[in-house]
Parts: structure tokens; C-alpha cells; sequence
């Protein structure tokens, strides 16, 4: 890892080859760009990442895949022909991490698992993301977002009460997992600063979920409790919930602070509430949820959005209204903190896209968007000093 550069981002010099397909893996590496890291994308020369072809398109463009493949030089090889095994390891030789999602065992068989890439390369980090982990009676099972959404006990708790368990209509699980690969891999440098190793992570993705979900394994092991589906209500305080206005929005309140919840039932004109014994802890309270949401609720019901959200604030109650993106993208919060930024496509033009925080002296940075499949082929692979001849040569035949 080289120093950093003044303006580069604060991960300039870290390399980092993306070899995962869909979301955890790739939004990891996409997380690491946003902030400097040199993104190197490899792709099935045929198929390319399935995220390419996910979700809503412009002219024929993923716009999921400009956002998840923004920040990298994208290559095809197929590491599964004794070449393009070769290849990869040349790719990876002076790289500081890789990151792939194959099945357990599948670099191994194409002989660049974790030993043979630490023979090259002994300080690599090697970033293996899978559904259920490298070992165990279910590693070798195809793991994705939807499966750890419903094995984590997500799935169990949300919903309605007399409702179907419900799962996320987006990819929760892979978000939190990239999230949590993030700093895995950061993690893992660090101590390669401290050391000189690498070292191999191996990440399930029905982990990271697992574990924001709160303290459900401790409470089951201490009391037996099995936390059940309770809709928008908390099992830890209330009032919490939506509620809708006379002008018809819906709002969501807040009252895991003892005096927010105090407030809100002063505000609500139910201040006898506050003095009840039962009303003196969040877990009490949650246990008499149906009385404090018919008293929040039917306030609420009598009085605009704009009017609810001005008496709240003014009452230093917490309270939001639950947006669409619609609503994100011209919400003034949202603008002061500059979240949404705009970066030029060479084939869509402006596109709009998030960068996850701000940092005061390095900030990150979207400097392009997703490329086409082997958009940098010549370029990349012409580095190792393959001729265009050769790289035709190659490309006939699957290779890259």
C-alpha cells in the first residue's frame, strides 16, 4: 500500500480486486472506492456480474450496476481456464485485498485459493464472502441476502402480528454484510500494519444480520424469550409506531428516551398517562402499547402533518414523516448534508447516487460510474504487458 496522495482519497494506494458477484461482495469494494482505493472489477467474460442486469434500466443500461460498479476498472477473465488462473494471479500479486463470494473451494480447484495467493503475495487479504461461511453442514449451499434475511430471525419479527413472516423488499442482508466487509477488510489491514501478514476473512452473511437484530441469543439463553412479530411497535418502549394525519401522511414517532416519551404525552393532551406506575420504563411501557397508541394516534388524526411535526419539534419530541425517494431527493436535510451527488455517464449523462458519509479532510468521491463489461481490458491487461494481439488471441478464446 502506497502513501496516499493529497486530493486522492484517504485509501489511495490501497488495490483492491473485485472478484464477487452481485451485492455484498461488490458493494464492498464499491464502499472502499468511494475513498480512494484503486478498484480492479473481474468479470465472467460471458456473463459478467449478475448485477448488471438487476433491477430498473435506462436504454438498456443497469442503473444498479452504475452505482454498484462506480470507482472500478472493470476486466473479464475466466479463472476457471489454467491461463486465466495465471492471469489472475498476476492481478493479484501486488494487490493489498481480494474479495470474492465463489463457493468454498472453488479458488482452490482453480488453484488460487489463500495458500497459493499468500506464496505470491503474503501480505493479500483475502476477503471471502459467502452465505453461510467456509465450513459447517451448509458452506457448500448457495447463500444469498434473502436466505440469511430468513435464517437470522429478520424475517420471524417483521410483519403484523397475525401476518406472515415478511422479508425486506430490497437486499438488507447484503447491505449490512458489505457494510460489515468494509470493516473486516480494515480491520484485517491494520493488523497487517502491526504484523506484515495478511490473513483470510471469512464472512457469512447470515452473521452481520444476526448480530443488529440486538441481544435476542442472550435474552433466549437467560429467559428462553422468543421475540415474535409486533408490526411497527418496539418490544422495548411506546409509544413507537405510524400514525396516520387528517391529511392523510403517515408520521413515525420515537420515544426511547423516558422524557421524549413524557413529552409526547403532554403534547398529546394525556398527561395522566405519565404518572401511571407501568409508564416508568420503555419495557413497561411496550407492554401497554394499545393504550398509548390510541391516545398518540387519535391526536394525530385531529391535526395536519405540517402541524403535528411543528408541535412536536417545538415540544422537542421526536417525530419524522415516512418518505419515498421522491421525498428524499427534495428534502432540505438531505441537501444541506450534500448526500445525493451527481456524477457524469459517458452513456446516461448526470446520474444521481449516494456516498455513504463525509469525512473533513479526505472526503470521498464518486469519480465514475459503472463501466461497460471489459471496459478496461486493454488497459489493465496491458500493464502486464499483453499486446493487443495476444489480448485478441486470449479473447477468442473465452479466456478474458
Amino acid at each position: 500500500m502506497s502513501e496516499a496522495q493529497p486530493g486522492a482519497g484517504p485509501l489511495a494506494g490501497l488495490k483492491v480486486v473485485d472478484v464477487a458477484t452481485l451485492f455484498a461482495g461488490p458493494l464492498a469494494a464499491t464502499l472502499l472506492g468511494d475513498f480512494g482505493a484503486e478498484v480492479l472489477k473481474i468479470e465472467h467474460p460471458k456473463r459478467g456480474d449478475p448485477a448488471r442486469s438487476h433491477g430498473h434500466a435506462k436504454d438498456g443500461v443497469g442503473l444498479w450496476w452504475k452505482m454498484l460498479g462506480r470507482n472500478k476498472r472493470c476486466v473479464t477473465l475466466y479463472l476457471g481456464d489454467r491461463r486465466g488462473a495465471e492471469l489472475f494471479l498476476e492481478l493479484v500479486r501486488d494487490a493489498d485485498v481480494l474479495i470474492e463470494n465463489f463457493r468454498p473451494g472453488t479458488l482452490e480447484r482453480w488453484g488460487v485459493g489463500p495458500e497459493r495467493l499468500h506464496e505470491i503475495n503474503p501480505g493479500l487479504v483475502v476477503t471471502r464472502v459467502t452465505g453461510f461461511g467456509q465450513f459447517g453442514p451448509l458452506s457448500s449451499r448457495p447463500g444469498f441476502g434473502t436466505l440469511a434475511e430468513s435464517m437470522s430471525g429478520f424475517a420471524h419479527i417483521t410483519g403484523q402480528p397475525d401476518g406472515p413472516p415478511t422479508l425486506p423488499p430490497f437486499g438488507l442482508a447484503d447491505g449490512i454484510t458489505a457494510l460489515t466487509t468494509a470493516f473486516a477488510i480494515m480491520t484485517a489491514l491494520n493488523a497487517r500494519a502491526l504484523t506484515g501478514r495478511g490473513q483470510v476473512i471469512d464472512l457469512a452473511i447470515i452473521e452481520p444480520i444476526l448480530t443488529i437484530l440486538g441481544p435476542q441469543p442472550t435474552v433466549y439463553d437467560q429467559l428462553g424469550v422468543v421475540q415474535n412479530r409486533t408490526g411497527n411497535r418496539s418490544v422495548n418502549n411506546a409509544p413507537r409506531n405510524t400514525y396516520l394525519t387528517a391529511d392523510g401522511r403517515w408520521l413515525a414517532i420515537s420515544t426511547s428516551a423516558q422524557p421524549i416519551a413524557e413529552r409526547v404525552m403532554a403534547l398529546v393532551g394525556r398527561p395522566e398517562l405519565i404518572d401511571e406506575p407501568w409508564f416508568a420504563t420503555g419495557r413497561e411501557r411496550a407492554e401497554h402499547a394499545d393504550e398509548l397508541d390510541e391516545a398518540v394516534g387519535t391526536w394525530i388524526a385531529q391535526h395536519d402533518a405540517a402541524d403535528v411535526i411543528a408541535a412536536f419539534e417545538e415540544a422537542d419530541a421526536a417525530v419524522a414523516p415516512i418518505y419515498d425517494v421522491a421525498d428524499i431527493m427534495r428534502d432540505p436535510q438531505y441537501a444541506a448534508l450534500g448526500s445525493i451527488a451527481t456524477v457524469d455517464d459517458p452513456e446516461l449523462g448526470p446520474l444521481k447516487m449516494n456516498v455513504l458519509f463525509r469525512l473533513s479532510e479526505t472526503p470521498g468521491a464518486i469519480r465514475t460510474t459503472g463501466a461497460p463489461l471489459g471496459a478496461h481490458n486493454a488497459e489493465v491487461y496491458g500493464e502486464l504487458g499483453i499486446d493487443a494481439e495476444r489480448l485478441a488471441a486470449l479473447r477468442a478464446e473465452g479466456v478474458v
